[in-house]
């Protein structure tokens, strides 16, 4: 009985916290917890007993923590737009049935340049239609017949009758060969479709022999390094006080604001920002996207990697504060974002509290 009380005490002993560890209120965080010794455990008061060489293996850092103000930030629901002056959709003018082009008919992600001929529309005319065409074309043909022979007979009679004749045939004989060129050309007529901008095929909806209307939209092309982010919020202000802004878990993506529209869509104001980014942009058009705008104004709080963040069994946003050479404490936090990839801490957390930035999500895991 004596060598398991011993051991409990000793067990004590190593699971208390280090000496003068206090919480952001002031509260002394040094007390003693029953802990297992040597082993990654959960603690009855929630805290985490994490040894020194699990410490190293998990690669945990920890920062001591100081306020400062920094400029406040606003998330805003966004989507992925394209930008009108670096894509376009391809459409047909008169409908009917599509051909492939040169290549085959483009598939999403296929590079195109500026001009290339996509694919072909073959007009599709009703029956009556085309027997009316048909039955014109062999009419001029006849009347082109007779009148280059007219032609040249009065070629042939050339001195014996008057010059203005002969002209006159050789323009009535110029205007049937255009007419039949026209009409014959329409019989077989096909429109071209071409890439409006260089970029990629975003989107592809059309197969060979398919019947499409003038008002489909056969083909969407992007340049993969150009797109928008549209943001909407219901302040009418915001626009006149957002400075830089980012997207959320993209931190390679710069954004720009171009400006706040000056109508409601939706019962919500569209703000507009241009993406930017060293290699081709990772964002698709139609994305749903959160974006972190920077405000004109500042807020008093700790700044912490958004990795140092994680959530406690009831979804609240909680920091890891190291109080002993082996113990860690969940301490529940209030955040908002700063960009996409560090955080501000508003409430919750004290001057010189040493906090997990590295390996959080790792202690949050031990039960």
């Amino acid at each position: 009985m004596k060598p398991l009380i011993a051991l409990t005490l000793l067990a004590a002993t190593l699971a208390q916290a280090g000496p003068g560890a206090h919480g952001p209120n002031g509260e002394h965080l040094d007390g003693p917890v029953v802990a297992t010794p040597n082993a990654l455990a959960r603690l009855p008061d929630g805290s985490v007993n994490v040894p020194i060489s699990a410490q190293r293996r998990l690669e945990l850092r920890t920062m001591a923590v100081k306020a400062s103000s920094v400029a406040a930030t606003i998330e805003l629901p966004a989507r992925v737009v394209m930008d009108p002056n670096a894509g376009g959709h391809v459409q047909t003018l008169a409908g009917g049935k599509v051909q492939p082009g040169p290549r085959g008919l483009p598939v999403p992600g296929q590079a195109v340049r500026k001009g290339e001929v996509l694919a072909h529309v073959a007009f599709n005319a009703n029956p009556v239609e085309m027997a009316n065409q048909k039955a014109q074309l062999a009419e001029i043909r006849a009347n082109r017949q007779l009148a280059q022979q007219r032609v040249q007979r009065l070629e042939s009679l050339e001195g014996t009758v008057p010059r203005k004749d002969i002209e006159a045939a050789r323009a009535e004989l110029q205007s049937l060969v255009a007419r039949e060129s026209a009409i014959g050309s329409g019989i077989e007529a096909r429109e071209a479709l071409v890439a409006p901008v260089s970029g990629v095929i975003a989107s592809a909806s059309v197969v060979a022999g398919q019947v499409v209307e003038p008002r489909d939209v056969l083909f969407e092309v992007v340049d993969p390094a150009r797109v928008l982010v549209e943001a909407s919020t219901a302040d009418a202000t915001l626009g006149s006080r957002i400075g830089q802004a980012s997207v959320a878990g993209l931190p390679a993506v710069k954004l720009q604001f171009l400006g706040a529209a000056r109508s409601l869509r939706d019962g919500a104001l569209p703000l507009t920002f241009r993406a930017s980014s060293g290699a081709a942009l990772p964002l698709a058009i139609g994305q749903p996207v959160t974006v972190i705008a920077a405000l004109n104004q500042s807020i008093k709080g700790h700044v912490l990697p958004a990795q140092a963040v994680t959530r406690n069994a009831s979804n609240e946003p909680v920091v890891w504060l190291k109080t002993g050479a082996e113990r860690f404490l969940p301490q529940p936090v209030q955040v908002q974002p700063l960009d996409a990839q560090t955080v501000v801490v508003t409430r919750g957390l004290a001057d010189a509290n040493r906090v997990v930035v590295q390996g959080a999500s790792l202690i949050a895991q031990v039960r």
